[in-house]
This record gives structure tokens, sequence and C-alpha cells, in this order.
């Protein structure tokens, strides 16, 4: 009798692949399971959601960096741009392209679950859940750590923990390379740097571009300076500031925004001739799909700075995405 009951046992293992995460198929077999999204809302699912829908450029990455863009219905409409975005190649794949899609819209793409970022407005949220939909809110990131938190909230959305668990590792894995990249310098002052943003009150203490500084081992002149993020950077506070680098914007909205004529007008500002870095001409165009990424992605980022500040050693060849296998 044990032996007959050891081999249904073995058996029982097999079928069931003993429990192991697989990705999100068929993770209804384990019975339904419950998210619990940044506003406390708790949601229910009796099974793995199939079809996905994002509300912004950073989540997309993430559900495509948990190897489940063939889950998504559709993507934002810059992913495929490749001025703003470093998934131009994955968003070719995905048919519809979105921005600030209505409820009727959301409803028509037919999604078993929405990501929202807490920015977006809770008004549609709330639209959208009263339409049966099932919406879950993640944190506006502030610091790295928030990313982390959104990976692992996907993830469980996705009835995949293990595989967010996995892109947190990847994620600090290449954090640590360019940690230890800076280190290997042996820096004796930091470059000080300083974020030109269309977005005229970002960059500044308790934003997500402030801690990927810190871990590129730069400065952040506008965090140096005690400016949160929010306020407005006057021309004023950037010469008194003074940083040996300006990161400048390239973003052209497709095509639409005439961002040369933005940047020479900038620079040719006579009240900001006295600042170094323009008189030293210490000007980075970067890519913008890693300086304003807000998905695992950001580690990129984290080395676009180090490249802007301490030169090539840091540079990357083509675009980068991280993903899990």
């Amino acid at each position: 009798m044990k032996k007959i009951f050891y081999l249904l046992l073995l058996l029982l293992l097999l079928v069931t692949g003993c429990g192991q995460d697989n990705g999100g198929k068929d993770a209804a077999a384990g019975g339904s399971y419950t998210v619990t999204d940044e506003h406390g809302t708790v949601t229910t699912f009796k099974q793995a959601p199939q079809k996905v829908l994002t509300l912004a450029l950073s989540s997309d990455g993430i559900v495509m960096g948990l190897g489940m863009e063939d889950k998504l219905v559709a993507v934002n409409y810059l992913a495929d741009d490749p001025v703003s975005s470093n998934l131009v190649e994955q968003a070719k794949k995905i048919q519809h392209k979105i921005k600030n899609p209505s409820a009727e819209e959301v409803l028509a793409l037919k999604p078993d679950v929405v990501f929202a970022y807490d920015w977006s407005d809770m008004n549609r949220v709330e639209n959208l859940r009263n339409l049966g939909m099932n919406v879950i809110v993640l944190k506006g990131p502030a610091t790295i750590e928030d990313i982390r938190q959104n990976v692992r909230t996907i993830a469980k959305a996705m009835h995949a923990d293990s595989k967010g668990e996995e892109l947190v590792k990847l994620m600090d894995s290449r954090l640590a390379q360019v940690k230890q990249q800076v280190e290997a310098l042996k820096l004796q002052q930091k470059k000080k740097i300083v974020l030109v943003s269309l977005m005229s009150s970002y960059g500044g203490k308790g934003c997500i571009f402030d801690d990927m500084c810190k871990e590129a081992g730069v400065i952040n002149g506008v965090s140096a300076a005690g400016i949160k993020n929010g306020q407005q950077v006057t021309k004023e506070m950037l010469v008194k500031i003074d940083p040996d680098l300006l990161i400048m914007p390239v973003y052209n909205d497709h095509g639409n925004f005439d961002i040369k004529k933005y940047n020479q007008e900038f620079l040719e500002d006579p009240s900001l001739q006295t600042m170094r870095a323009i008189k030293s001409k210490q000007l980075f165009y970067p890519n913008e799909g890693y300086i304003y990424n807000c998905s695992q992605d950001v580690v990129f980022g984290v080395q676009e700075i180090a490249h802007a500040a301490y030169g090539k050693a840091f540079a990357m060849q083509g675009a980068q995405h991280l993903r899990v296998k």
C-alpha cells in the first residue's frame, strides 16, 4: 500500500508541476487570488489576465519586461517614437496606440485588467471600475524603490510573482554594475548637473531623476539648491546653481515640436551666458527613453546620466530593455 501511495503522490506532483509559477498560464488552477493596489483597493482575480492595458509608457515597459507583451491590447502612443522610447521594436508589433483614452475606448479594447498610475485622473479610474473593469492603481514613482514595488504589483496581478522578483534582480544587478564603474573612477569631485526639462517644475528634490542622480554618482544641482520637485526652476536659479553640465531636452512629439528651436533660444538667452556649462559647451543630448523612464529600464537612465557626466565608458549600444527570459 505504501508503494502505491508514493507512486500516486509522485504522479500528482508531476501533473501539478510541483506548484511552480508558470508565468501566468493556467493561474486559476490554484484558485482565485487578490491584489491590493496603491490606494488600498483589493481586486480579486479568478484567473490570470490574458488581455492587459496600461495607461502609461512605463507600465507598458514593465509588462513587456515580464515577458508578457503578447497580452497588451494597446501601448502608449509614444512607444514607437525612437526619441522618447526604448521600446520601439516591441511597440511595432502592437497595433493599437493610445493617448489619454476615454472610458469608451478602454471598454472597446476589452482588457481583463487596467494599470494606472496614481497621477492619473481618478475619476476615470472610478468610471472604469463602475463599468466592471479591474483597475490596479500604481504608485507614481519618486524613487527607484517605488519602481521595484510597481514591478512586483504588476507581476502579482499577472499571477507571475516569481517573474517580478526576477526582474527586480536584473535591475539590482545592472545598478550594481554602474555603481562599481563609478567607484572605479575614484572621483575627487562629483559632477554637478542640471536637467533642462520641458516640464520646468520637474527635476528637483523628491523626483525619480533625483534618485537616479544619486545612483549615477552625480550631484543634481537643482536638488542640491534645495528646490523640490514641483517648484518652478527659474533662469535666475539656474545661474545661481551654475552646473558643470546641462542635460538638454530632445523630445519632439513625433516631429510635431521644434526642439531645435527651443534649445537654441534657451542656449542663446543672454541671462544664461555666465553659466559654466554654456560657456564651456558642456551639453548632453540624452536618450529620453531612459532619462524619463519609470519602469525597470530606469537603470539605463542611471547609466545614461553617468555617461553624460563621466564619458563614453558608460555609453550603451542600441536600445536597451530589461526583460526576463
